[in-house]
Order: C-alpha cells, then sequence, then structure tokens
C-alpha cells in the first residue's frame, strides 16, 4: 500500500478516541466489576487505594447512552487544561501576529549558520528541563504550529519539531530525579525521604537524552530535504511554499499557508526581543509558582492570558488587534483541546462501569508469583499496559504505588526501585499511547498523523525502556534504597 494509502486507512485521532471510549464501554460488559478500599493519603492529599482490599461488587456496564455521556463528562473533567490549551493558543498567535516570533525566527537562523541540526539539541535542552522541573506536557500544545514551521523552514521533517519538544519533555519527566506530579508523589507513597537516589536518577535521565537527542539529530539530518535547506537558508518564502509540502508526508499542508506570508530576512527589532524575554519571564514565573506556590493550571492560565496582552501592547496590535488574534488562536487550538477532553472520557467510562481496579488487580496479582528480580523487570511493561487506562502519571502511583510496596516488601524487592519501575514505564508511556491526550493534542496542532509518529517513536521508546531496564537492574544489584 502507499504512503497516500496508509495515511487514508489509519483513523483521524478524533475517530481513534471515540473508537477507545466504545472499546472502554465494551470491557465494562465482560470484565467483572472490583474495587480496592481507599484512604485519603495526608502526605500526597490522594486518595490511595488500601493493598490487598480488592473486592467485588455490583457489576455496573456502561451502555451507549453512558458512553456517549463520558465524552461531554471527559471534557468537563479535562476543563482546566482545556482552559489552558486555549489560553495558550491565544497569546501564542498574538505573539506571532505581533511579529516577535518571525524576528527571533529569522535571528535564531543567522545564528545557527549552516549547523542548523543544532537547534534540535538546544530545543531538546529546555523541553526537557519544564519535564524535570515540572512535567511539562499540555504546556507544549500551542507552541507545536510555531515549532513545525522552524523546523520546516531549516529544512527537516515537521516530526523533529514534535521529537525536540513533547519526546524531549516526557523524557525528562520520566528519567527526573525531582519531577513532582511522578517520581515524589511515589516516594511519598513508598514512604521513601524526598528526593532519595537523585543521584542515581540523575545519571540516568543524563544516558537516556543523550540516547533521545543523539537520534533525534540522526533522523533529522537523515530525512532532511536539501532543496528546504537552501530556502531558508536564503530567507526565500516563495521557495519554501514549493518544497515544504511533501517533505511532510501530507503533515503541512496548514503550514504551507503560513509559511508563504512569512517575510523575507526580517530582522529582530527591540520590541521583538522584549516580547520574545517576556515568553521565557512567563515560564521562569510558572515554574516557581508550580515549585513554591503550589500553583497549577488556572495560574498558568491566566499569567499567560497576561502575556498576550503584554505582547498585543507591546507589538502595536491595538485592543481590536489583540482580541482578533486571541480569537484565531482559539479556533487554531480547538481540536487540540477537544482530544484531551475525549481521552478523559475513557477513564470516565471504565471507572463508571467498576473496572479499573480489576485491570490493575489483573495486572499486578501475577507479579507476586516471580523471582525477585524477574519481577521488578516484569512491572516495565505491566505499568506500560495500564497506562492505556490510567493515561496520568500521578493517578497511576496513586493507584499502583499502595499495591507494588507492599508486594515489593514481601520479595525483598527495594521500595525504590519499584518507584523507577513506576516512573520509567508510566512516564514513558506518555509517548506512545493513544490515550494520552497532551501528545494527540500535540499531534493533531503540529498536523502529524499518529500511525506515522509510532513508525518514527517505537524504535527510539524501545531504546529508552532498555535503558529505564538498565536502572532497574542495576538498582537491584547495588542495592539502591
Amino acid at each position: 500500500m502507499t504512503e497516500e494509502g496508509r495515511q487514508h486507512s489509519f483513523p483521524h485521532p478524533l475517530t481513534l478516541l471515540v473508537l477507545c471510549v466504545a472499546v472502554a464501554a465494551v470491557l465494562t460488559w465482560l470484565l467483572p466489576a472490583g474495587q480496592f478500599a481507599r484512604h485519603l493519603d495526608p502526605a500526597t492529599g490522594r486518595d490511595v487505594v488500601v493493598a490487598g482490599s480488592y473486592h467485588a461488587v455490583a457489576r455496573a456496564p456502561v451502555g451507549p447512552f453512558g458512553m456517549l455521556m463520558a465524552i461531554p463528562k471527559g471534557i468537563v473533567a479535562g476543563a482546566d487544561i482545556i482552559m489552558l490549551v486555549f489560553i495558550m493558543g491565544g497569546a501564542f498567535t498574538v505573539v506571532d501576529r505581533a511579529g516577535a516570533l518571525r524576528g527571533a525566527f529569522e535571528a535564531l537562523v543567522r545564528a545557527l549558520g549552516r549547523r542548523e541540526v543544532l537547534i534540535v539539541p538546544v530545543a531538546a535542552l529546555f523541553f526537557a528541563s519544564g519535564g524535570v522541573l515540572f512535567n511539562m506536557g499540555e504546556e507544549i500544545i500551542a507552541m507545536i504550529p510555531v515549532l513545525v514551521l522552524v523546523v520546516t523552514r531549516l529544512g527537516f521533517d515537521p516530526l523533529v519539531a514534535v521529537a525536540m519538544s513533547t519526546g524531549a519533555a516526557v523524557v525528562g519527566g520520566a528519567f527526573s530525579p525531582m519531577n513532582p506530579f511522578q517520581v515524589l508523589i511515589a516516594q511519598q507513597l513508598a514512604q521513601l525521604p524526598l528526593l532519595s537516589g537523585a543521584a542515581f536518577r540523575s545519571a540516568f535521565l543524563a544516558l537516556a537524552l543523550f540516547a533521545w537527542v543523539g537520534l533525534t539529530m540522526r533522523y533529522a539530518v537523515r530525512t532532511r530535504a536539501p532543496a528546504r535547506t537552501a530556502a531558508a537558508l536564503n530567507g526565500n518564502a516563495a521557495d519554501l511554499v514549493s518544497v515544504t509540502a511533501p517533505a511532510a508526508n501530507g503533515g503541512a499542508a496548514d503550514i504551507v499557508s503560513v509559511t508563504a506570508h512569512l517575510p523575507a530576512a526580517e530582522r529582530a527589532r527591540p520590541r521583538d526581543l522584549v516580547i520574545v524575554s517576556l515568553v521565557f519571564v512567563t515560564f521562569a514565573l510558572y515554574v516557581y509558582g508550580a515549585l513554591r506556590l503550589e500553583w497549577g493550571y488556572n495560574e498558568l492560565g491566566a499569567i499567560f492570558f497576561l502575556l498576550g496582552i503584554l505582547a498585543g501592547r507591546i507589538g502595536r496590535l491595538g485592543l481590536d488587534g489583540t482580541a482578533r488574534a486571541y480569537v484565531e488562536g482559539f479556533r487554531d487550538m480547538a481540536l487540540a483541546s477537544m482530544l484531551i477532553g475525549i481521552a478523559r472520557g475513557i477513564y470516565v467510562v471504565l471507572d463508571e462501569g467498576r473496572i479499573i481496579d480489576t485491570i490493575v488487580q489483573g495486572l499486578f496479582q501475577p507479579l507476586g508469583h516471580l523471582p525477585a528480580a524477574v519481577a521488578a523487570l516484569a512491572m516495565l511493561p505491566v505499568h506500560t499496559l495500564l497506562h492505556v487506562p490510567v493515561s496520568s502519571v500521578s493517578g497511576q502511583a496513586a493507584l499502583t504505588m499502595p499495591i507494588l510496596v507492599p508486594l515489593a516488601d514481601l520479595l525483598h524487592i527495594s521500595r525504590q526501585v519499584t518507584v523507577l519501575a513506576y516512573q520509567y514505564a508510566a512516564g514513558l508511556g506518555d509517548m506512545i499511547v493513544p490515550t494520552a491526550g497532551a501528545l494527540m493534542a500535540v499531534l493533531a496542532a503540529g498536523g502529524i498523523r499518529y500511525d506515522r509518529w509510532l513508525r518514527f517513536v517505537l524504535p527510539l521508546w524501545a531504546v529508552l525502556m532498555g535503558i529505564g531496564a538498565l536502572a532497574v537492574i542495576t538498582a537491584v544489584a547495588i542495592g539502591l534504597q
């Protein structure tokens, strides 16, 4: 089958997620209902399961109308994230309409000269830092169209934009020694000192990032189109239009129309530098707020809304021009935002059907019959499978750590090893599972089909999982506590 035929045969992301909701509803009729007892954990403020408390409950299969109801319920459940994506999309559109991004892009091209591939490690380290510090994910969605435009003008495949942003952030979050929404929650639930094993995790974080950046750069160089490279260096927008579309394999139709309007060799103006600096200040402010002030999506949305207003003012768009840019950004982010809500609908169905705990029990109970070292490694694929129905890494920690910690104690497996297996597998799951709303939204925003992303990312994911397995084996061997 031709590439074009494969693209048309694979379902649209919206279709794929609705099908996942339907499959979840079918499972509520096939699997027995069951639940763990739960209690409020004072350290994390989350409801966590009580190990050994799984019991059968009355069946609650989800019918066709219940399945349909799960979609708006999922959208409501994800309202804070959806709101953030809309606001950030509007803010970045204002920044773009002010000319700041175009000027900064031209400055970047001139600074890189003929070493354009260096954009990969520079961007990857920035986004990986976000993953390490605060599990950066949904915050990237609104930036993807701009990043795709940048890499396309430099002659690279649009997939590179997703790999050096979302991919790098996932790697940073999965291997982080201090991710508050993943490793720190898991350590609290496992009753381990916070930040314990940080040096060990940092060593494997460096190895994982080296592998991810190196493989992404290799792909970028191998798939680069020389015709596009020359056009980017010459700043000739007309040439870019003619050479962008075929290289994106059907994913850059919108990029062509955007690229056609870019001015040639536009230089950064002082106000452009001020606006771009404000973008970085906004992110820095949120990192501080998230780590010190317990900020969440609402606070991030508020400061990005302010960023858009300031960018419009400094960029001389006027109130009406700023408002129109916001509306355009809202429109462009509509599909990506709705995908996040529909992905939440999958969990709504499984939860209302009372089979989430049944799935957890079925996946982890067999581990108790395995040798200790084998059980430690087996936690990796089991956590990956569980990440399909439970796409929240923090939710997965609250669901599994109380079950796995007593099991690890019985098998004489270090609790730190248990946390490692969880964080690597669950974290890296965010780059492959279709129920990860942020991933599907990023791909939609970048015009990249999910099947095409999988063909690119699965070999890289396998390498990273190998690094995670090496870390688990090493931790067992040295008795990491």
